[in-house]
């Protein structure tokens, strides 16, 4: 099993390297920081989903078959056209659009990787089942505590409740230490059990 390298995508890839490229030169000639900082971050980003399929090769793990290809043009709506060309606050929906692609491809992603460790013709390594068991738990642990901020939300907007006191930095805080509390977990979870 091996996933391959998708020449539609590095080719995408580098298309949408050169425009962010020339926008930040662009960006340098006319001094405008913040910009240039959110297009070298795309830049990055954009590598990302090459690495992440050179990592799922090493650890043996399923993705799906267009998975460098939707990822590459995610990353390029979400920071160049959302973010610098300002498609979040020319569209009120943007925000909304991406968030519904990006749920409904990581349950693809997640459901390939079952697949692959979960192969009734090919029997899974401990490591590889422990490695999935704990992306599952820690992302079960963070879509419970996502839930959770969500009932809060509706809470005090149907109810008129006090639910979230902070607004906004209090659901992100919230979610902050839910997530890194989940990570740790996981991380102790993973050596504690390498150690059996």
């Amino acid at each position: 099993m091996n996933n391959r390298n998708s020449k539609r995508a590095i080719g995408i890839a580098v298309l949408f390297e050169i425009i962010l490229i020339t926008a930040s030169i662009g960006n340098i000639m006319l001094r405008q920081w913040r910009s240039l900082a959110l297009l070298l971050l795309a830049i990055v980003c954009l590598i990302i989903p090459f690495v992440i399929t050179y990592i799922a090769n090493k650890k043996r793990i399923w993705l799906p078959h267009n998975f460098q290809l939707i990822m590459v043009i995610f990353i390029f709506l979400a920071q160049y056209l959302g973010e610098i060309k300002k498609f979040y606050a020319m569209f009120w929906w943007w925000d909304l659009f991406l968030h519904a692609i990006f749920g409904s491809y990581t349950v693809i992603i997640a459901l390939y990787s079952l697949k692959g460790i979960i192969k009734k013709d090919q029997e899974a390594t401990e490591q590889l089942f422990t490695i999935f068991t704990i992306i599952f738990a820690f992302s079960f642990s963070v879509a419970v505590g996502t839930l959770w901020e969500v009932f809060e939300f509706v809470g005090d907007y149907l109810f008129n409740s006090n639910m979230v006191k902070g607004g906004l930095k209090d659901t992100l805080t919230d979610l902050i230490v839910k997530i890194l509390a989940a990570f740790i977990t996981s991380v102790k979870y993973y050596y504690g059990n390498l150690r059996r």
